[in-house]
């Protein structure tokens, strides 16, 4: 949720209303969809490439460790899915164009903040690396953050503007002022503590002729909220005359906020504000309006969900989830943060919504490429409606099969109708998923991704589901991807890897120093794309699909309970790194020559390869200016292989691959046996 304008109100009169505190020794209750926002956007990342998720992991890793060097026990709890009412859809789609306004403008070289695709679940990863207690609501998470603050009388940290409306005993904490990364030691001691700022209800009211705090939150609704827009209430406040007091404000842009509390301070509970308000009201509007306020008025009271037993016992008990009787395993993996939001909206809601990447806003959206995965998805979650009766879903005029996916078309947003793919029988019970055996689950997963299961037998097993999702990226044509792409991609997923063997804990291992070598190369082309580099937006296009075919490769193994390992997304992806790297191969570089300082990492590499080129079209692997005119159509794959590029083998010889054999072909006769792509 939100306040429009009451953030910086209260920001403005920082000395009046929030009390200075030097936080040590306490619980805090983290609101983890502000945090990871935060670091995201005010630690000088990288925004254009797509997300440098390693980078961004170590951001997180040091705010915690801060947190731990002065004996701060965090908290976190993340939102889950949409609200089963649905009632913020309107402000969804407002924020989806906000964001492709943003991107756009990243992708031209402006300002703005985008969330890279995978920030969310790298973000997990670092809590259950650093063994941070999290858990992920059912859907929105303030109130349950209020009413757990309020048990273990604790702070909140959030930037949430509504946490300046909640009753809360020890305080709010904003997020923009929590000095996290200048520790100090307590004078004569060597205890550490944060400086915060604190902010007080109390001193706010106290302002405000001591106002009653009930009244808070219809000042809220009344300000209007991410729940409540309710054009009719311009017409209470074009006939109120709010009162602006004597406090000073910055421009125009407090005079509601001012106004609204310095007038409900004149009133002794809300009820008597209320019927002042509808008052100003045509007749034939007060009670639908009155019921609205009310209700919107509820989303500040306390929640029946304790959150304290999800902690200390492992129990999550949400009422709106019980209600809808999903099975037992679904809801203890929303609660845990092993199942993803998306899987909730579609689950509960049939509709889910697309987040825009830096992408070329003149193509499709690249979560076009990874429809086919999402309708098996959204194939698995079908046998659920029977217990959603009574969701918002069930009044639309849909076919039995259909979802609804709200995606973006050019700088705007549109709802799409998609149908999900039926699957077979023994996966069409949501409640019995999990019970299919791990080959069962195995299989549906592969044959989605269109790979067999023999081409990832030499891949390591954390590496299997990212390049089972490589596989299926390079086969569908949309993505226009060339070979220097590929690689790319294949030599940022040494980036894990050689970082483990930098950091294992036997010093003497050969493989050290060579490891070491290319990790500080890898990390100076990563630097070097930085600063002011122009972004191909053809390249970041390509990437981005990448990216969507993975988020959706990750969120259906865990739907089918990883019947493939959980790849580490902290070091797998770095998109300054692998951009850097698509433009050094295009130009002086190549993947031999950057993988010689260190033979292990050049053998992984060459079993990614291996793997890959099997699914990647032949085209993919033609030397510059091979063509064949008559476009011929074949099914066969091939792959060349020249010293230059790959650093496989040498000389101007390639691979072809037959039915069930291997044939050595010239370059020079290449074009017989494949077509030639569009992509040259």
């Amino acid at each position: 949720m939100g306040i429009r304008g009451l953030m910086s109100f209260v920001e403005d009169h920082s000395n009046e209303f929030f009390i200075d505190l030097k936080l040590r020794d306490t619980k805090i209750i983290i609101d983890g969809y502000a945090l990871f926002h935060r670091l995201c956007f005010n630690s000088n990342l990288e925004l254009r490439y797509g997300g440098d998720y390693d980078s961004f992991a170590d951001v997180v890793q040091k705010f915690f460790e801060s947190l731990f060097a002065c004996n701060i026990c965090p908290y976190v709890v993340l939102d889950g899915g949409c609200d089963i009412s649905d009632k913020k859809l309107t402000t969804l789609k407002d924020r989806a164009r906000e964001k492709i306004q943003m991107a756009h403008s990243l992708s031209v070289g402006g300002g703005g903040y985008v969330c890279p695709l995978l920030i969310r679940e790298v973000f997990i990863q670092v809590l259950i690396k650093l063994h941070v207690c999290f858990v992920q609501c059912f859907s929105e998470a303030d109130r349950d953050i209020m009413t757990l603050a309020n048990h273990w009388n604790c702070p909140v940290l959030s930037s949430d503007s509504d946490f300046c409306i909640f009753d809360l005993k020890s305080g709010f904490c904003p997020l923009n002022s929590f000095q996290w990364r200048n520790m100090n030691t307590l004078k004569g001691t060597r205890e550490h503590y944060i400086p915060v700022k604190c902010f007080s209800l109390d001193a706010l009211c106290h302002h405000f002729s001591r106002m009653n705090k009930a009244l808070l939150p219809l000042f809220a609704v009344l300000c209007g909220n991410d729940h409540i827009n309710l054009p009719i209430m311009e017409t209470f406040l074009s006939k109120v005359r709010l009162p602006l007091g004597g406090a000073s404000s910055k421009g125009r842009r407090h005079h509601r906020v001012l106004g609204l509390l310095n007038w409900l301070s004149q009133f002794a509970n809300p009820t008597e504000a209320l019927d002042n308000v509808l008052q100003y009201l045509p007749k034939k509007n007060r009670e639908n309006v009155k019921e609205l306020l009310c209700c919107s008025m509820e989303e500040y009271q306390p929640s029946q969900v304790k959150l304290q037993d999800f902690f200390q016992y492992g129990a999550y008990a949400c009422p709106d989830a019980l209600n809808l009787a999903l099975p037992e395993w679904v809801l203890v993996a929303l609660a845990k943060g092993q199942l993803s939001p998306f899987i909730s909206d579609a689950l509960v809601l049939r509709r889910t919504i697309l987040q825009t990447q830096v992408e070329n806003m003149q193509q499709p959206s690249a979560h076009r490429i990874s429809l086919p995965i999402r309708q098996t998805i959204y194939g698995l979650l079908l046998n659920a409606s029977a217990h959603l009766e009574n969701t918002s879903w069930n009044a639309l005029p849909l076919q039995r099969l259909a979802f609804s996916e709200v995606e973006r078309i050019h700088k705007n947003i549109k709802t799409s109708i998609v149908d999900a793919v039926e699957v077979p029988k023994d996966h069409s019970d949501l409640s019995t998923l999990t019970e299919l055996s791990l080959a069962r689950r195995q299989i549906l997963l592969l044959e989605t991704l269109k790979v067999k299961q023999a081409v990832l037998d030499p891949i390591p097993p954390s590496l299997k589901l990212p390049i089972a999702v490589s596989c299926y990226w390079l086969q569908h044509t949309e993505a226009k991807a060339k070979l220097h792409h590929l690689q790319a991609l294949l030599l940022g997923m040494l980036m894990g890897p050689l970082h483990a063997i930098i950091h294992s804990p036997d010093k003497e291992d050969l493989r050290e120093d060579g490891a070491k070598m290319l990790y500080e190369e890898f990390q100076r082309v990563k630097e070097q794309t930085r600063p002011g580099t122009r972004l191909d937006l053809d390249t970041a296009h390509i990437f981005s699909q990448w990216q969507c075919c993975l988020q959706m490769g990750v969120y259906l193994n865990q739907l089918l309970s990883t019947p493939l390992p959980e790849p580490d997304l902290t070091r797998l992806y770095s998109g300054s790194l692998v951009h850097g790297l698509s433009r050094q191969l295009l130009t002086t570089t190549s993947a031999e020559s950057l993988l010689s300082m260190c033979p292990e990492a050049k053998q992984l590499y060459d079993h990614l390869f291996n793997a890959t080129r099997s699914h990647a079209p032949a085209e993919l692997f033609l030397p510059k200016g091979k063509s064949n005119p008559q476009k011929k159509r074949q099914k066969k794959r091939g792959t060349s292989w020249s010293k230059n590029r790959l650093g496989a083998t040498s000389d101007t010889r390639c691979w072809y691959e037959g039915s069930n054999r291997f044939e050595l072909l010239m370059v020079e006769n290449l074009e017989e046996h494949i077509e030639t792509s569009e992509f040259e």
